[in-house]
């Protein structure tokens, strides 16, 4: 048997190819793993943030029908359902693990025979240009993607640079092979949603044009560039918008057959060619956010020639870099597995948002270069402050100040002054709630992560926080709270806005402005007016100071709350956990109030109803799935049982992250299911982040190495770890033991040894 079949097998040990450098990781990433019954992962090919993120569309479904929500169109966030039959297309971009959706721009579908621009039904995948496929002949891994399409034997291979796909098409001997370019297509799709497309057709192997639309991205524009290998020898155009009301003299064309000039609401493309059998065709793709003749650039600067598996290489490489920040040995393949799948899922988002020259649309719409930073764009930050860019502090800093002069950049083109909420390609889309980019930008000053303009960025955090027409901001400031009648999410806002105002005053303290540090200071301490010890839980109160009446504190639906109920939000305070323990009246309350939490059962019908959570994302009633209760099973470390947080983290890993197409509990949204895994399988978790500490949980790793960007190494090792020794016994670092659960930033920093004994008994000695 030959090393790579031993590799294959997982019969050599890790570690040591890893010490060898020999290890290939991308081997352990599993693209196709994704979110349980939901499928918003997408399996395609994309280099680390890139720009293109390349992948197969299963499905068209409208956003609407009959001009009501259609519910099922959630299924298709990224575009990918892992249960469907056909195959609509390869469009160039995709959201990774989000609970709303946009992008799947410029949709590529190889086909032979008769011209077909409609899409057809999965039912009847033959009235269109879908293709049935098989998951027996699909292959996915970083940055390449491959499937077979049954309808005409045609196979599709693709493969990325950061601002390009390429396409690889094997057609089988046809006079009519076709690349159809559906420029209507789109994730999130509806009636209107197109604004306007332009093609211009250079030669007879190059097109550029764009599009602009209006969705979750109110003003998007995507400019491209195409260009195939092989000239076709005929093109033509079909306008989807119906009879116009006015067309000006463009009538004197026939714009349908070989025209060049194009411009219309809907266009879609078909580009036709004689092909011998197993000949393969290539298309590039290039994007640009400010021009067709950006793109003309990115495609010639990013991927000059047609080396279709030099692209691959040069990617996967690039991805081996990414991988290898962390050096991980588990217990098992399938771990290995977990975590380096993972590891893939949080370089995924954001994206780079520039050209290769730097320019790019800043929120203005005006165009702008950046100078000494790379521009990035989809900062999904009521998920990711949590532990996506504190994991960026720790295994990539650099790229973190990046995206934090791209938020100053953001709030500098801003009309309203405000760091960005949900940032969307130059635009904001102000999803979810809290002003999170806050605790982004402070914990990088504060880490010394972003070396910008320390002043300014807290300028910016302040006049983000009382911007008072945003979301209950006006009343929250001067009532305490945001009142039950004035918004749906009162509860959550509350909370969340005392974080982030927690993390001003951190900032605002380490800059020595003490007006600013006691204004935030207070304001920290908001979440106690919505505390009602009558029940022990927070509760909407409206305008008048009176606590809702009709409260259920199981309900996520209409209770004050978004993406939450009150049993897991109640604990929403991870800048100050003590006070709220003390609130609820001690240690021996927070403990049953989490043994409760994670053992009751919550009845099906309150959460049958919700589109992002279902039964596999929950464990009792802890909700996984969703973002707020991240941090809630380490607080069991104030508890006078640590040991409880231990057991519950490896559940929680056990239950909510396995291999296989239905590999998380919930929603990956951008990377903090996955970033969460992460820290937590290393053995510790940013509670608080733009707090000096980790809390220390229970590693899965045997062993790691964190590989920082200065030159140093964190080792961590696990001593007699295996999958009963759940419990830590000690944990010591540099030698030294650790206190209070608890490790610091400032002390790992500059690398050492973090090892921790495990056992199989839980310490049950009062702490």
């Amino acid at each position: 048997m030959n090393i790579k079949k031993l590799v294959y097998l997982g019969l050599f040990c890790v570690p040591y190819f890893l010490k060898a450098q020999e290890a290939k990781l991308i081997q352990y990433v599993k693209p196709l793993i994704g979110t349980a019954r939901m499928g918003h992962t997408f399996p395609g090919a994309t280099v680390p943030f890139g720009a293109v993120q390349l992948s197969p569309d299963t499905d068209t479904l409208s956003y609407a029908v009959n001009g009501q929500y259609n519910g099922d169109v959630y299924k298709y966030c990224a575009g990918y359902q892992y249960d469907d039959p056909t195959i609509v297309g390869f469009s160039h971009t995709h959201f990774s693990g989000t609970g709303h959706s946009d992008l799947g721009d410029i949709q590529i579908m190889p086909t032979q025979g008769k011209v077909q621009l409609n899409p057809g039904t999965a039912d009847r995948p033959e009235d269109g240009y879908r293709s049935p496929y098989s998951h027996a002949n699909e292959h996915a891994e970083p940055n390449y993607y491959r499937v077979l399409l049954d309808k005409h034997q045609i196979k599709a291979e693709l493969t990325t640079t950061t601002r390009v796909g390429i396409h690889r098409y094997t057609f089988p001997a046809s006079d009519a092979s076709h690349l159809i370019v559906d420029l209507t297509a789109g994730i999130y799709n509806y009636d209107g949603k197109n604004v306007w497309t332009v093609v211009k057709v250079l030669n007879d192997s190059t097109l550029v044009g764009y599009r602009q639309t209006n969705g979750w991205s109110r003003t998007r524009t995507v400019y491209f560039a195409l260009r195939t290998s092989k000239p076709f020898k005929n093109y033509g155009a079909k306008y989807g918008d119906g009879k116009p009301v006015y067309n000006g003299f463009w009538r004197k064309f026939d714009q349908q057959n070989n025209f060049p000039d194009l411009a219309a609401h809907n266009i879609k493309l078909h580009l036709d060619f004689d092909t011998k059998a197993q000949e393969a065709i290539l298309m590039k793709v290039a994007l640009s956010p400010v021009s067709m003749k950006n793109a003309l650039s990115n495609m010639q600067e990013e991927a000059p020639d047609w080396n279709f598996d030099g692209y691959v290489k040069e990617g996967q490489v690039a991805w081996e870099k990414e991988l290898h920040k962390i050096e991980a040995d588990m217990l098992n393949k399938e771990d290995l597995v977990n975590f380096y799948t993972a590891m893939y899922h949080a370089s995924l988002m954001p994206t780079v948002y520039m050209d290769v020259n730097g320019e790019y649309k800043g929120l203005d719409q005006e165009v702008h270069k950046a100078e000494g930073f790379t521009n990035y764009t989809s900062f999904s930050l009521w998920d990711t402050f949590r532990a996506f860019h504190p994991l960026m502090n720790l295994i990539h800093p650099s790229r973190n100040a990046d995206i934090v002069a791209s938020m100053m950049a953001h709030y500098d083109q801003s009309v309203l002054k405000m760091l960005p909420i949900w940032s969307h390609y130059a635009n904001d889309n102000w999803c979810m709630s809290g002003y999170h980019a806050v605790s982004v930008v402070v914990d990088a000053i504060l880490k010394g992560t972003y070396q910008g303009n320390a002043e300014e960025a807290l300028q910016a955090c302040v006049q983000t926080a009382n911007t008072r027409n945003y979301e209950g901001i006006g009343p929250y400031i001067d009532k305490g709270y945001v009142p039950d009648d004035l918004s749906g999410t009162s509860v959550s806002n509350t909370l969340e806005y005392a974080y982030d105002d927690w993390c001003i005053a951190q900032l605002a303290k380490k800059l020595g402005k003490e007006d600013i540090y006691a204004t935030f200071s207070k304001r920290a301490e908001h979440w106690k007016s919505l505390y009602d010890p009558s029940i022990g839980f927070m509760r909407p109160k409206d305008s008048k100071g009176t606590f809702r009446a009709k409260f259920d504190v199981l309900d996520t639906h209409g209770q004050g709350f978004i993406e939450g109920n009150s049993w897991n939000y109640s604990l929403y305070v991870p800048h100050q956990p003590k006070e709220l323990m003390e609130l609820m009246g001690g240690a021996q309350k927070l403990e049953s109030y989490l043994d409760s939490l994670f053992s009751m059962e919550l009845p099906d019908k309150y959460f049958e109803h919700t589109e992002d959570i279902t039964r596999d994302g929950i464990i009792g009633n802890y909700v996984h799935g969703n973002e707020p209760s991240h941090h809630v099973a380490y607080l069991y470390n104030i508890t006078q049982n640590p040991w409880k947080a231990q057991q519950r983290l490896r559940q929680i890993i056990r239950n909510q992250y396995h291999n296989g197409h239905a590999g998380l509990g919930g929603n990956d949204d951008c990377g903090q299911m996955s970033a969460w895994y992460l820290f937590t399988a290393l053995g510790f978790y940013p509670v608080a982040p733009a707090a000096d500490a980790y809390w220390v949980g229970s590693p899965l790793v045997k062993s790691a190495k964190i590989n920082f960007e200065n030159g140093k190494q964190l080792s961590i090792m696990a001593r007699n770890q295996s999958e009963k020794n759940v419990y830590v016994k000690s944990v010591r670092f540099n030698g030294k033991p650790l206190e209070n659960w608890s490790l610091s930033y400032e002390l790992i920093k500059n690398g050492g040894e973090l090892v921790f004994e495990m056992t199989g008994k839980p310490d049950k000695r009062k702490h």
